[in-house]
């Protein structure tokens, strides 16, 4: 026994003796460091897990649990206090193991520089630089989304030409030709011009929108009237601008005047959390966070909005989480006292968990943006990010399936059977990894028994790969299985799997009369996937491909047959001398056509052998 399973051992011993009662504990390392904390309503049960079997626990985990030397716990009275002692444990000390979000909600301005030329700008501090500074402000993002669509709207600069040293000096950039930048580089624009529209994006960043557009339709009517219609037409172009940035910004308004809305992307290895935080019904700051680990989606929320209000000072009446999360009560109750002691008022926080209407769509708005940061995190498309997210949640994985194998068998009435293997990673097809199979070992139409003397042969490939220490190829154990098939071969694999050890999550493939599909099956029923269209476009996809892949094959195998029996019905022609002519001539009808002579020089051949085949192709008979 190593070192390690001995101190997991021992581990375990000592948390069996923990009492069940609620409380704290707190792991150490080597060094004494407390390296994680946590509450349980019963310590002894779990604690004890943590040195159970690795098998239940994710990457995250174990590589915690391989670090722990000792741990030390605190009793409470209820698991209400243990939240509380966890929450103010894990502020004051940190752990590298807890889902650490780092405070950093400082404060912000807006820069206006001076000069003939001003700009705007988001900025974290201020410095003595001799500009002006506006603010401070609480969201950077809400300052920085403010001041770029400023710039957009009246069309100011944004590169680090400066003015008017630069002006006539090079061609504009992109920004000119798609009309957001007067180009003052090109020296066509006044100075008078460009100091109109930069008080007015100042008002705007100000003021917002309403102010602008109620000052600038002012100003237009007015120039109407002097009839100064340039001027008149240029407002107008921009109070079309602030309009349709005002409809974009409808889109996320909110019914519930102050709340947060939590969402979560969860992928093979991380976890990425979006949270849009609105004031007066508008969407005025949002955050991204990634975390290492992965794990259930309850158990994940609790332990992020633990971590997430221990360090915040604003706590909303309401919030919104895109699924359940564990000790919902408990947290809300919690952030209740902590809503009390920050705005010095007795009022109720409620976790909402939305359903239908309004609420859920901007729930699923805050889970695309998550799988979107995730996606960026992890170097996959957005779509691709999302869709096998939601492929997790379908079937309640523990991590996003990044490694999926799916199969199909294909014959014709039980002759030429073969099969598929079609692999997809992060979402896209791996086509070096795609396999093909002959059936060996099946007579017959029997999908049943072909698609279990495929995964059989597969898997073993895996252990002989394993032995090797190749995780390459068949040497890699796939996140997910997929048959194009339903319950019956779903029911006739598993034994395969159980029977070789293996625990890995497989599901079939259903068609609907229109050879769409339709649903999972799973040993004990079906799963609908209609209502998640991201994983059902994924899924459909991998269904496709199989087919298609499986297909080829069989027809593949069918031409070779025909070709093979044509050539072997030739008296003197085996099977060597077919497969030498086939080389030679690429094809049958190359054969036919070929003179006597070029025959005769084929390989492996002979004069009498040539004769019988020239003979076969140009004879009466023919």
């Amino acid at each position: 026994m190593d070192e390690r399973e001995e101190k997991r051992r021992e581990l375990r011993a000592k948390a069996l003796q923990l009492p069940l009662t609620p409380g704290v504990y707190i792991m150490h390392d080597k060094s004494g460091e407390i390296i994680y904390i946590g509450k349980a309503k019963a310590l002894k049960n779990r604690v004890s897990q943590y040195f159970g079997s690795e098998k239940n626990h994710d990457a995250k985990v174990r590589q915690m649990v391989s670090n722990v030397d000792y741990f030390e716990y605190i009793l409470t009275d209820s698991e209400f206090e243990a939240l509380v002692l966890e929450s103010s444990l894990i502020k004051q000390h940190q752990p590298k193991y807890n889902i650490l979000l780092k405070d950093d909600k400082g404060y912000c301005y807006i820069r206006v520089s001076g000069g003939e030329w001003p700009r705007l700008s988001a900025v974290l501090q201020k410095e003595d630089d001799g500009a002006k500074y506006i603010g401070p402000y609480l969201s950077y993002w809400s300052i920085r989304e403010t001041v770029d669509a400023a710039r957009k709207i009246f069309k100011l600069p944004d590169c680090n030409k400066k003015f008017p040293r630069d002006m006539g000096k090079s061609r504009p950039c992109l920004n000119f030709y798609i009309d957001q930048c007067c180009a003052p580089c090109r020296g066509r624009i006044r100075g008078e011009d460009y100091i109109e529209a930069f008080q007015q994006a100042l008002d705007f960043v100000k003021g917002g929108s309403g102010t602008s557009i109620r000052e600038l339709t002012k100003r237009m009517e007015q120039a109407a009237e002097d009839l100064d219609f340039e001027l008149a037409a240029r407002l107008r172009d921009r109070i079309n601008a602030l309009q349709k940035l005002r409809d974009r910004q409808k889109v996320v308004e909110s019914r519930v005047p102050e709340q947060d809305v939590i969402a979560l992307a969860q992928g093979e290895s991380r976890t990425a959390f979006e949270v849009f935080r609105f004031t007066g019904g508008k969407l005025t700051d949002r955050e991204s966070f990634i975390t290492q680990g992965t794990g259930s989606d309850p158990e994940v929320r609790s332990e992020f909005l633990r971590q997430y209000y221990g360090i915040r000072d604003r706590i909303p009446p309401v919030v919104t989480l895109d699924g359940p999360c564990d000790g919902q009560e408990l947290i809300a109750r919690w952030l209740t006292d902590l809503y009390s002691a920050k705005i010095k008022r007795g009022k109720t926080v409620r976790i909402n968990v939305p359903q239908k209407g309004s609420q859920k769509q901007l729930v699923e708005m805050c889970h695309s943006n998550a799988a979107e940061y995730l996606a960026q995190q992890s170097g996959l498309s957005g779509r691709d990010a999302s869709a096998l997210d939601e492929l997790r949640r379908l079937l309640g994985l523990e991590k996003a399936p990044a490694y999926i194998e799916c199969y199909d068998i294909s014959n014709l009435q039980g002759g030429e059977n073969v099969a598929g293997m079609v692999v997809f990673e992060n979402g896209r097809p791996l086509k070096a990894a795609y396999r093909r199979f002959k059936i060996k070992t099946v007579e017959g139409q029997d999908d049943y028994g072909s698609m279990r003397e495929v995964i059989a042969r597969r898997f073993s490939e895996y252990r002989e790969k394993q032995r090797e220490g190749d995780n390459t190829g068949f040497g890699r154990m796939p996140d997910l299985i997929l048959l194009d098939g339903g319950r019956g071969h779903v029911n006739a694999v598993q034994p395969v799997l159980d029977g070789m050890g293996l625990s890995v999550p497989l599901y079939g493939l259903v068609k609907d009369d229109k050879h769409r599909t339709r649903a999972i099956a799973v040993s004990g029923g079906e799963i609908s996937i209609t209502s998640t269209r991201k994983a059902f476009t994924l899924l459909s996809t991998i269904q496709d491909e199989v087919h298609r892949f499986a297909i080829g094959y069989h027809r593949q195998q069918r031409k070779k047959s025909a070709i093979s029996s044509t050539l072997l019905s030739i008296e003197g022609v085996g099977p060597q001398r077919a497969k030498a002519l086939l080389k030679h001539f690429k094809t049958v009808a190359a054969v036919g056509e070929a003179e006597l002579s070029e025959l005769e020089r084929a390989p492996g051949m002979t004069k009498p052998a040539a004769k019988r085949v020239f003979d076969y192709f140009h004879g009466e008979n023919s």
